[in-house]
């Protein structure tokens, strides 16, 4: 660990002696007054000030000003302080303090301290890097968005992260993991890819012979990300059953695997994501006021890329870095500018993919037309439809066209069922009837 030049300003020795006893290893000033903290303020650089706000028996909190003192040369304060006065700790926080904790459980609050030091300072040395590399924005709300966003990485709050489709909410959520230091993976799930059933052996994992075709013991992603980031988008379309048992794994960092009679334990972070409205799918029935409640101690929104226009240009320098170049005249230029972007950073990078393909570089307003009316879905032949189900009945000629599908996706996963159960959000159940009715399975 990097090692600090801290001031501590406490009057009392048995509290000058725990803390001092948790600094080991920095170097550390110790004041019992405001003229000796002042003195050594002025004289010195300290990265942290540690601060107890009444120095002496008849003292009027004079660590407020050691709080504006340091302060004015940017140290980090924290006050540790026997007064829980709101009236002060709203006082200490306007006038720049970074945090207050109350005296008692110093061992603790100075191992947070210097470990959310420590990330603030990194942040800062990788703020250029981080916006023209890791999540690109020229955009001075979004940068203060996601600087909010890495500041709350080294707690251990869940965090939820709002806005609509391709604004780039799993890029943040791996980007807050990596600044949290977790040494546990990165594990996603994307809610809507799976059915009830399905979600339920994805986040829990299962026993061997907890349903057919469980041939063996598999962990969840729950259990993948101990000591890691659970990152789970599309949060508000699990089943509100399924948000019940999760809401008690979040609690209790525990769970039971399908089909298992012992519990396992997780100590993941929870990152969630939804472009929808929480408050609006609450209402609508659709999400728990209580789960609601603890996956949203901090929120982050993530703008529309049409509310931030000066990232357009800058994602495509980056979507073409080792790429051919694009030429964009003026009325494209415009076109781009002023265009909705309904899919937002995800369908920018659609385009520049294409343009990258089958471009001559010079892109006139001519070829974007032709590239947004192509994309545009093409609609299903109901008339052929309607006739196969005439001929074979409707129920057969479903199951037919979805073994078909199955089938298909097995072929483009390597013949992996999991991966074509997720893709298609079916069942396991659904999945071994149709082999049952196409291919005689009995498994």
């Amino acid at each position: 660990m990097k090692k600090l030049s801290i001031l501590v300003v406490e009057d009392d020795k048995l509290s000058q002696k725990i803390i001092l006893k948790n600094l080991d290893g920095h170097k550390v000033d110790t004041a019992d007054n405001y003229s000796k903290s002042s003195e050594y303020i002025k004289k010195n650089n300290y990265d942290i000030c540690f601060i107890d706000l009444v120095l002496g028996k008849n003292d009027n909190f004079s660590g407020l000003r050691v709080l504006e003192e340091a302060k004015k040369k940017n140290i980090y304060s924290v006050i540790i302080s026997g007064s829980g006065n709101d009236e002060i700790i709203g006082k200490s926080y306007s006038l720049g303090a970074d945090d207050y904790y109350l005296k008692g459980n110093e061992n603790k609050v100075i191992t947070e301290v210097i470990k959310r030091f420590l990330n603030y300072k990194k942040i800062e040395t990788d703020r250029e890097k981080i916006f023209s590399e890791e999540f690109i924005t020229k955009d001075e709300e979004t940068k203060k968005t996601i600087i909010t966003a890495l500041k709350s990485a080294s707690h251990d709050a869940p965090i939820m992260i709002l806005g609509p489709t391709g604004t780039g909410k799993t890029t943040l959520a791996k980007l807050i993991h990596k600044y949290s230091h977790r040494d546990g993976n990165f594990v996603d799930i994307n809610c809507s890819a799976y059915n009830e059933e399905l979600i339920e052996t994805e986040l829990f994992g299962y026993v061997k012979g907890a349903f057919t075709g469980a041939s063996e013991n598999k962990n969840g992603k729950l259990k993948e990300a101990d000591n890691g980031t659970l990152f789970m988008d599309e949060i508000g379309t699990m089943s509100l059953e399924m948000q019940k048992k999760l809401l008690k794994a979040i609690e209790e960092k525990s769970f039971y695997p399908v089909g298992a009679n012992k519990k396992e334990k997780s100590d993941f972070r929870l990152i969630s994501a939804t472009l929808e409205d929480p408050l609006k799918l609450i209402k609508e029935n659709q999400l728990r006021t209580d789960f609601y409640s603890r996956i949203n101690t901090i929120t982050i929104y993530l703008k529309p890329l049409r509310q931030r226009i000066n990232d357009i240009f800058a994602l495509i320098e980056s979507f073409t870095k080792d790429k051919r170049k694009l030429y964009f005249s003026k009325e494209a230029t415009n076109f781009l500018l002023t265009y909705d972007w309904p899919e937002n950073v995800r369908e920018l990078k659609s385009m520049i993919d294409y343009l990258v393909l089958n471009s001559k570089g010079n892109i006139d307003i001519d070829i974007l037309k032709y590239f947004f009316k192509t994309k545009q879905k093409q609609p299903i032949n109901i008339e052929d439809m309607l006739s196969h189900s005439k001929e074979k009945g409707l129920d057969n000629f479903l199951d037919e066209l979805a073994y078909k599908i199955m089938k298909k996706s097995l072929e483009l996963n390597e013949n992996k069922p999991t991966k074509m159960l997720k893709e298609l959000k079916i069942s396991t159940r659904r999945y071994y009837s149709l082999l049952k009715k196409f291919e005689n399975y009995e498994g």
